[in-house]
C-alpha cells in the first residue's frame, strides 16, 4: 500500500480544493499552504489508519470492516491534519512564548496546540465535504471488500 499514502494525500488536498472552490470561488488566502496541509495530513494518516483499520476489521463481516475503515480513516485523517495545523500555528506564535523547556513554555505549547486543533476542527473539517466524504466512503468500501483482509 505504498501508493496509498500519496493517493490519500492527493484526495484530501483535492477535497479541500473542491470545497474552497465551491464556497469561496478560489479567492482563498494562502491556497497553496492549505492544500499542502491537507496533502500532508492525508499522507501522515494513511499508514496509521490502515493499520488500525485492519486490526479492527480482522475476522469481521464486510459491514463491520467498512465501518472500521470508515471510522479509522475519518478520525485519524482529521487528527493528523489538525496536528500539522497546530504545529504550524505553534510556529507562528513561538516568538511570543517563553524559552523552550520552562514550565510556562509547556503551558503555552499545550494551550496553543489545543486551541489550534479546536480551530481546525471547527473551521477546517468542512473542507472535507462533499468530495472527501465520497472519497472516504469509496476507500473504506474498497478496503473492506478486499478478500485478503479476511483471515477465515
Amino acid at each position: 500500500m505504498v501508493l496509498g499514502m500519496p493517493l490519500w494525500g492527493v484526495l484530501m488536498a483535492l477535497s479541500a480544493f473542491v470545497a474552497l472552490v465551491l464556497r469561496e470561488g478560489e479567492a482563498t488566502f494562502q491556497l497553496t499552504k492549505i492544500l499542502i496541509l491537507f496533502f500532508a495530513g492525508g499522507m501522515l494518516s494513511w499508514p496509521v489508519s490502515l493499520f488500525v483499520g485492519r486490526f479492527c476489521a480482522l475476522d469481521r463481516s464486510i459491514e463491520t470492516r467498512f465501518a472500521a475503515y470508515f471510522l479509522c480513516f475519518t478520525l485519524l485523517t482529521i487528527a493528523a491534519t489538525a496536528f500539522l495545523f497546530a504545529m504550524d500555528y505553534r510556529l507562528f506564535y513561538e516568538r511570543w512564548h517563553a524559552p523552550f523547556g520552562t514550565k510556562i513554555w509547556v503551558y503555552q505549547f499545550v494551550v496553543t496546540s489545543a486551541g489550534a486543533a479546536y480551530q481546525f476542527v471547527v473551521m477546517g473539517v468542512r473542507l472535507y465535504l462533499p468530495f472527501g466524504l465520497a472519497a472516504l466512503a469509496a476507500t473504506s468500501l474498497w478496503l473492506a471488500a478486499r478478500p485478503h483482509d479476511m483471515r477465515r
